[in-house]
């Protein structure tokens, strides 16, 4: 399908779609959004930036308004129709986004509980009647504890970023969440690359998924420029003074392996009087959504993060990704540089290299010849 009015979808999306000029599909969107409106279950892989949520976000609305107008509305508070658990609040916010573009005419209620809010705004989130809940683990099942909420009438169960979710330790809970949702719930897993315990996921609780594997799910946007700079007698930091004073027009990702690491970079660029803001774990929530916010509206110029922001955030204005230090895993190579060049953009990557981080780079090279 070349054209988003080829789904069938109800007027009323289809309407939206085209006043936000959503036009032409995703390779993902082409495949995933018509299983989905079959009613199967799916697993779907694909490069981050290449529209995964919008590929579960429209078969929901239109089941969910299908059912209402055929007299099968909501009829009990507490009692979502679709759950989309996230891994952090952040993603959880923007799929939220995503959802209410198209809410103005279904008239489909979207509520959050996400983590890094209090209880309370969890509790008054799920007051009255609502069709679709957004909730990362640790707070939903918090409150399915509690029995704030009921996930007896869950229609379809979506696991976003999955690997992301897993290799934090969500395991457990992901499969607790799945087994409180009805037996014959659809179930659709979304995630970048899969790992192996993805793997053991999908074979536990999507064992009859459909896969579907988007082509160049495992390689660079193709928009993605890459420069590598070598590291000699690992001092980073002359090359860093070097590569900061090029311009670039958007905003600059560096990215770091470790907390300690990240702390230390900042130090450095503070003594240099640079404009930068931290993102990573083990620190004030609010503050860091906070700086978050600050370098995604263009206020602050560079972003000093772990891989804790290499996944599952839509930032428009990055123009670059400094790898300041290199990751270990493939994986996380592609989730930090997948931050720029999305959606058909241009971007760059610059690499601090040294003998340690061949191996990665071998693999690198393999990927771009792909």
């Amino acid at each position: 399908m070349s054209t988003f009015s080829q789904f069938e979808l109800l007027p009323t999306l289809q309407e939206t779609l085209t006043e936000k000029k959503f036009t032409q599909p995703t390779p993902i969107q082409v495949r995933a959004v018509p299983a989905l409106l079959a009613g199967k279950s799916i697993v779907g892989v694909a490069q981050t930036g290449s529209g995964k949520t919008l590929s579960y976000a429209l078969p929901i609305l239109h089941q969910l308004k299908t059912l209402e107008i055929s007299g099968k509305g909501v009829t009990q508070e507490m009692h979502p129709r679709a759950l989309v658990v996230v891994p952090t609040r952040e993603l959880g916010e923007q799929v939220s986004k995503v959802f209410k573009t198209f809410t103005h005419d279904t008239r489909l209620r979207v509520r959050t509980v996400l983590g890094g809010t209090t209880t309370e705004v969890a509790k008054k989130n799920l007051v009255g009647y609502f069709e679709i809940l957004i909730a990362t683990p640790g707070r939903l099942i918090q409150l399915m504890n509690r029995k704030l909420v009921n996930l007896n009438e869950v229609r379809t169960l979506v696991i976003d970023e999955a690997d992301q979710m897993l290799d934090a330790g969500f395991l457990p809970e992901a499969q607790r969440i799945a087994d409180f949702c009805p037996t014959k719930c659809q179930m659709a897993l979304f995630s970048a690359t899969i790992s192996p315990t993805v793997e053991k996921l999908i074979q536990q609780l999507l064992g009859n998924a459909e896969i579907i594997r988007v082509e160049g799910g495992y390689q660079l946007a193709p928009k993605l420029v890459t420069q590598n700079r070598v590291v000699i007698d690992g001092k980073r930091e002359p090359l860093l003074e070097k590569v900061l004073a090029e311009k670039t027009s958007g905003g600059t990702m560096i990215f770091t392996n470790t907390r300690q690491q990240c702390d230390k970079l900042a130090a450095l660029l503070e003594t240099q009087e640079y404009s930068f803001v931290i993102y990573r774990g083990e620190m004030d929530k609010v503050e860091r959504r906070k700086n978050l916010q600050a370098f995604r509206d263009g206020k602050i110029p560079f972003l000093i993060s772990t891989d804790l922001a290499s996944r599952g955030l839509d930032l428009e204005n990055v123009d670059r990704v400094i790898n300041y230090h290199l990751p270990q895993e493939i994986e996380n190579y592609i989730h930090r540089v997948g931050r720029t060049a999305r959606a058909g953009r241009k971007g760059l990557v610059i690499n601090f290299v040294t003998e340690r981080d061949q191996p990665l780079m071998d693999q690198v090279k393999r990927l771009k010849q792909s």
